[in-house]
């Protein structure tokens, strides 16, 4: 993790632009456009307060719209932690994968996918994510508070044969028994909730799971996330996505390309 927001380096910039059209001439650079949008993601604010050394925000938030729309995040984002993975001696694709909740708070005046986690006491929205035991992001889902985990975490199965092809287990918590159980063993996928031994209370760091928590540990280095901000789940989706981006770029060794 880096210390204070960065932008993108030469070489940084030659992955990311593969996924962009930047064949044909622009008035605005691209790459300052997507820096604009990390430094969004890292250090928050307004779109309208973006700093004056990056492009005009509205030019800043239609790329950003569009490739959270039409899916050049994701992309980006996978072909990214799939490079992290065959540095670390990886195959590209996960076979475990590890699913876990946040519930934020949602700001003022958005009324949109909103509800109150009770159990939590957070009036809100709840995320969900998979991620591998490198604790990177391939999925997400973004939903009112008071759903419950196991029918809000279907969503995360959605093309999981075509992102994470060798995917053998899915491990969660308790709260995931019903409706995403269902739906992963039909996936002809495993389930798994790892069993506490007898007489063990309170918290207890769970074998694998604990990288999931981590992760959402991470994500607190990103003022945008500490709460959420945004209209749709679509935009906090895309966040998300950007923040994991953020975290992969720094992590891969250039020199082996």
């Amino acid at each position: 993790m880096q210390a204070q927001f960065q932008c993108l380096t030469d070489d940084q910039w030659e992955v990311i632009k593969q996924f962009l059209n930047c064949q044909r001439k622009r008035a605005i650079d691209l790459r300052e456009v997507f820096d604009a949008i990390l430094w969004i993601t890292r250090v928050g604010g307004q779109w309208r307060n973006l700093e004056s050394r990056f492009p005009p925000w509205t030019a800043v938030y239609y790329y950003f719209y569009r490739w959270s729309k039409d899916g050049t995040l994701e992309r980006i984002n996978i072909a990214l932690n799939m490079l992290e993975r065959i540095q670390a001696k990886r195959e590209p694709t996960p076979s475990l994968g590890l699913v876990d909740s946040q519930s934020v708070k949602l700001a003022p005046m958005i009324y949109e996918f909103r509800g109150v986690d009770g159990n939590k006491r957070i009036n809100g929205r709840k995320r969900q994510i998979l991620v591998d035991v490198l604790g990177r992001i391939w999925n997400m889902a973004i939903h009112a508070a008071n759903v419950h985990d196991s029918p809000g975490g279907v969503p995360l199965l959605v093309n999981l044969k075509v992102t994470m092809p060798r995917l053998k287990k899915i491990m969660t918590d308790q709260s995931y028994r019903g409706t995403f159980c269902d739906a992963v063993e039909k996936l002809d996928i495993i389930f798994e909730i790892p069993h506490r031994e007898e007489g063990q209370k309170g918290f207890v760091v769970e074998a694998k799971r604990w990288v999931v928590e981590r992760t959402f540990a991470w994500l607190n280095f990103f003022r945008r996330l500490v709460i959420d901000y945004e209209h749709t789940p679509r935009s906090a989706q895309a966040f998300l996505i950007l923040a994991n981006i953020s975290m992969v770029i720094w992590k891969i060794d250039y020199a082996q390309l």
